[in-house]
């Protein structure tokens, strides 16, 4: 096996996409507050648009903010790729998710958490999106590999 950016990626060196999960440092940096290793300001320090964009279009979370343990997280999420701005996307529907995810451009979902009442934050997973591409296009770029049926295509849209 070769080890490229791909391989550390996917962990397949196909140049597939996968999603990435930020839950095991989260752990991490909630162990180190509560055992008083982190002080409170280290952590919630979210900026003020990300602040904002949870007040308004995020999506209000079951989870307790595991910091000020008073109020429930809102998750919200930025798209980034080409032709988009350098700042990112914020997807404030269902629908907006969807349309991105058929793009032929490969993009990136990333879902944040934080907490209105005390300003944590943090990454929880970064999702591939779009790279859908038209039937040519696809056989072009494989011209051995059968195309996949449509339905496939289309990546789920991610729960958040």
């Amino acid at each position: 096996m070769s080890f490229s950016v791909d391989t550390l990626r996917t962990g397949t060196g196909s140049g597939g996409r996968a999603v990435v999960d930020h839950r095991l440092e989260r752990r991490a940096l909630i162990n180190e507050y509560r055992r008083g290793r982190l002080r409170r300001e280290q952590l919630c320090d979210a900026h003020p648009e990300l602040i904002r964009a949870a007040r308004n279009v995020g999506t209000p979370s079951k989870v307790i903010c595991p910091i000020c343990e008073e109020t429930n997280l809102t998750l919200v999420t930025y798209v980034f790729g080409p032709r988009l701005p350098s700042h990112g996307r914020c997807v404030t529907t269902k629908k907006d998710l969807a349309q991105f995810a058929g793009r032929s451009e490969d993009l990136d979902a990333y879902v944040v958490e934080a907490c209105i009442n005390c300003r944590w934050h943090h990454l929880l997973r970064v999702l591939p999106l779009g790279g859908k591409r038209p039937r040519a296009a696809r056989k072009l770029a494989a011209p051995d590999a059968p195309a996949a049926p449509d339905s496939s295509d289309a990546p789920a849209a991610p729960s958040t």
